[in-house]
């Protein structure tokens, strides 16, 4: 269904997965929130191939309140993934990106919505006490450490999705249109004027998070490789290490053999050319792997996402 709605000054983007039970709550608080703000806004749900009653409860608000737009995704293509479906809709000036569990705060929409009339073009929100299970915290800070001595954007890990946007902001992150997508690293990666601003972060609405350890860390590892080429030219200097070493090896296996002769004929030069040539190929197919990785994947041209079905949608996306 398509109709004609305002044009909002603000839009919520929300990425939904095994979030149904809290997407009542969710629009209500928000409805109440962005009234004070401005009365022109618009509410996205993006339903990410959610198994549960995501669509069905997104259907239901978007037949309450027209201010509500749904997108269902053919299947699961990850959350960074849904909120660009979500950014590809939005037609706000401003655009805030939030989880839909409930663990971002509404009300602090209010708050990171007056810190970016100061002067920034993006706020994100600070969660300075984390109400995540001890184990998804220290992963996210371990990641996060390797993230920075491996990337040239340094990122905060008390900061997440939770942020406002200017819309020339979210108009260039739509041109960024890469396999690997990670929001808030793209966003700094843009170099807009960035602000945070400490909120408040709760407990989960209802239901348990989808980010397993094992998810968590495919997730880690695809942004790393797809931020950064570092661990790649890691292997290189690491090749080139080995081959060092097999060097002042054969240096010292050469000197024994003056001093006091060789016990297996040959063994020497085996073990050094071994070494030697493994160090070698070691640096070779980083530097194959540096530009074949990112060829193959940027090549398959494949779209980011497929829609479904759209309830109340104004338009269609705007990126293919």
């Amino acid at each position: 269904m398509t109709m004609e709605v305002q044009q909002p000054h603000i839009t919520v983007v929300l990425p939904c997965y095994r979030t149904a039970a809290c997407l009542q709550e969710l629009h209500r608080r928000l409805v109440a929130t962005l009234t004070r703000i401005h009365p022109a806004y618009e509410i996205i749900f993006v339903n990410d191939g959610s198994p549960d009653r995501d669509w069905e409860v997104i259907t239901g608000l978007c037949a309450a309140d027209p201010r509500v737009v749904g997108i269902d995704l053919s299947r699961n293509f990850g959350q960074h993934t849904a909120i660009t479906a979500g950014l590809d809709h939005a037609r706000g000036e401003w655009v805030v990106v939030m989880d839909a569990d409930l663990q971002d705060q509404p009300e602090e929409i209010e708050n990171l919505y007056r810190k970016a009339l100061e002067g920034y073009d993006v706020v994100f929100g600070r969660r300075e006490d984390r109400k995540d299970p001890l184990q998804k915290v220290v992963s996210s800070r371990l990641f996060n450490w390797v993230f920075n001595k491996l990337s040239t954007v340094k990122y905060d890990p008390s900061v997440a999705n939770f942020s406002i946007s200017h819309h020339r902001v979210i108009e260039n992150f739509r041109r960024l249109r890469e396999r690997s997508r990670a929001f808030g690293y793209i966003i700094l990666w843009l170099g807009f004027r960035v602000g945070y601003l400490p909120v408040q972060h709760a407990e989960r609405f209802a239901g348990n998070t989808s980010y397993s350890l094992a998810k968590s860390l495919r997730l880690a590892m695809d942004i790393v490789v797809s931020q950064s080429d570092k661990p790649l030219r890691f292997s290189i200097k690491f090749g080139l290490l080995i081959s060092a070493l097999s060097a002042l090896l054969g240096v010292y296996y050469l000197a024994r053999y003056f001093i006091t002769g060789v016990s297996v004929a040959g063994w020497t030069s085996l073990i050094v050319s071994m070494f030697f040539l493994f160090g070698l190929l070691f640096a070779n197919l980083g530097v194959i792997g540096l530009y074949l990785g990112k060829t193959f994947e940027e090549t398959k041209n494949r779209p980011l996402y497929i829609v479904r079905e759209k309830v109340n949608s104004a338009e269609e996306e705007r990126v293919p």
